[in-house]
C-alpha cells in the first residue's frame, strides 16, 4: 500500500475519537498546572531548521518546571554535558513539545508551544534551588495541552515492579560509550557513577 496525502493517511486509520481531538486546550488550566507541579521528569522535543529532531530529558524536584502567573513554562537549563541541542533548536525555531511524567501515573500531559530562551534575573531566579540557579530558563507559552492516555504505559508496564531489569543486563554507560568511540573512557559503578555526578544534581 502507498500512502500519498495526508487524507490517504487519515481514510487508512479513521476519524480521531470525539474524546481525543476536544481534550486538546490552548491554555494551561488547574488540572494542567496540578500535573506541572508534581511532575519530577519532563521530555523536550524540539528540532533545528532543518527539521532535524531531538528528544532530551530534564529533571528535578516535583515542580522544578515553574508555571508562571500569566501561564508561562519556566524551564531550568541544569548543568549538563553544555552541546545545548535543545537551546539551539529553540534559539533558531522558537518552538518546543513537551511530555511530563508523574511516577507511577500511567497518563501524562503534553504541552505543545512557542519557546524562547531567558537570561534575565527575574526569570533566573525563580528556578533557583536550594543548589544553584540555572544559566538559562527555556520559556514556552503553551499552544496546545492535552492529557495523554495512558495505553502506551500499560503496555510498557513501565511502572511495575516485575517489568524492572537488573543494570547488568547491559555494560556500563562508560564501556558502550568507548566501544562506540574509540575514546577511552572509564569504567565504573553505578555508585561510582552517582557520586561522580552528585555536585551537578
Amino acid at each position: 500500500m502507498n500512502i500519498e496525502s495526508i487524507q490517504q493517511l487519515r481514510d487508512y486509520f479513521g476519524q480521531a475519537q470525539e474524546r481525543a481531538v476536544k481534550k486538546e486546550i490552548a491554555f494551561l488550566d488547574k488540572h494542567c498546572i496540578d500535573f506541572i507541579r508534581l511532575s519530577p521528569f519532563v521530555i523536550l522535543a524540539s528540532s533545528d531548521a532543518d527539521h532535524n529532531m531531538d528528544a532530551s530529558p530534564r529533571g528535578g524536584v516535583p515542580g522544578f518546571v515553574k508555571v508562571s502567573q500569566s501561564g508561562e513554562l519556566l524551564i531550568p537549563e541544569a548543568p549538563g554535558n553544555n552541546r545545548i541541542d535543545t537551546l539551539q533548536n529553540v534559539f533558531v525555531t522558537r518552538k518546543l513539545g513537551l511530555i511530563f511524567l508523574i511516577p507511577g501515573f500511567n497518563e501524562t500531559l503534553r504541552v505543545n508551544g512557542s519557546a524562547s530562551l531567558s537570561f534575565a534575573a527575574e526569570d533566573l531566579e525563580v528556578c533557583r534551588d536550594e543548589k544553584r540557579s540555572p544559566k538559562a530558563v527555556i520559556k514556552v507559552v503553551p499552544q496546545a495541552a492535552y492529557l495523554h492516555c495512558a495505553k502506551a504505559f500499560l503496555r510498557a508496564k513501565l511502572w511495575r515492579p516485575e517489568a524492572q531489569l537488573d543494570r547488568e543486563v547491559l555494560p556500563s554507560a562508560g564501556k558502550m560509550i568507548s566501544d562506540q568511540t574509540g575514546l577511552t573512557v572509564p569504567d565504573e559503578s553505578r555508585e561510582a557513577m552517582e557520586l561522580r555526578y552528585q555536585p551537578d544534581l
